[in-house]
């Protein structure tokens, strides 16, 4: 599909994300927990698809777990751990931008891993996921995937935008050399966990906005019906007169001048 200009994007995404409000508001009815795995390439736009699926979503009950280098004593725990910690109870949403997976890809890519850790990873990773999904907890895992020349054309434009550069980090600028290795990783890690409890779906995201409503659109329509009757509160109008705000202690600061 070609570029979606924005204003085709938003109309496109805006009746999806009424029908995530659904979804958040069946699964707060029944007491669901849903777990949505997001990884794949560097700049591939795993951050963009969960923004636009969380925007609207109350942040209390659907949560975005973003979690950094293990700290000394993370490293020294069962490998799990430290996500079991971050899944949801019940009525919750957990987004994962990158999740356990981290060990099948950049790990297991630069060497943070022994390949004695990654076997291991890869075998007993559908075990743990038939345990959450055994459980109850609906998993759903998505692979971005982009072509290493859209890759360098976001990698660019990261390193020239003051805004983006945070996103750009030494292990990005190593990944550019790496992109066939992190391809092989990718492979071995769907041939161990690509399981009919907890199937992989990639998404092309070379073109992200096209990309982000092919991964919402799956979304909704792999979970159960999410039509909850919704009651709407009334707004009564008030008894009074609208107050204004009155101040003593403190004045609030004079308003912005261009």
């Amino acid at each position: 599909m070609s570029k979606l200009k924005r204003k085709e994007y938003e109309e496109a995404l805006k009746p999806m994300q009424r029908e995530l409000i659904e979804l958040a508001r069946w699964v707060k009815h029944t007491g669901a927990r849903v777990v949505v795995v997001f990884e794949g390439r560097d700049s591939a736009g795993k951050g963009g698809a969960i923004n636009a699926i969380s925007r609207h979503l109350n942040p209390r009950q659907c949560h975005v777990v973003a979690l950094g280098t293990p700290t000394e004593r993370e490293a020294g725990q069962w490998y799990f751990q430290r996500y079991v910690s971050h899944l949801p109870a019940a009525g919750e949403i957990v987004l994962f931008d990158r999740s356990w997976y981290n060990r099948a890809g950049v790990e297991h890519v630069m060497g943070f891993a022994t390949p004695a850790q990654v076997d291991s990873f890869l075998r007993v990773t559908p075990v743990f996921e038939k345990l959450l999904v055994d459980d109850g907890v609906l998993l759903l895992k998505y692979w971005l995937c982009c072509d290493q020349e859209k890759q360098e054309e976001r990698f660019a434009e990261r390193a020239e935008d003051p805004l983006k550069g945070w996103k750009l980090s030494p292990i990005d600028l190593t990944a550019r050399e790496q992109y066939d290795d992190y391809t092989r990783a990718r492979e071995a890690m769907l041939r161990a966990t690509h399981t009919e409890h907890a199937p992989w779906t990639l998404v092309d995201f070379n073109n992200q906005r096209v990309g982000r409503l092919t991964l919402i659109q799956d979304l909704l329509r792999r979970v159960p019906d999410t039509r909850v009757q919704d009651v709407p509160l009334e707004l009564p109008p008030l008894t009074g007169k609208p107050s204004e705000e009155t101040f003593g202690v403190l004045k609030p600061l004079p308003d912005y001048e261009p």
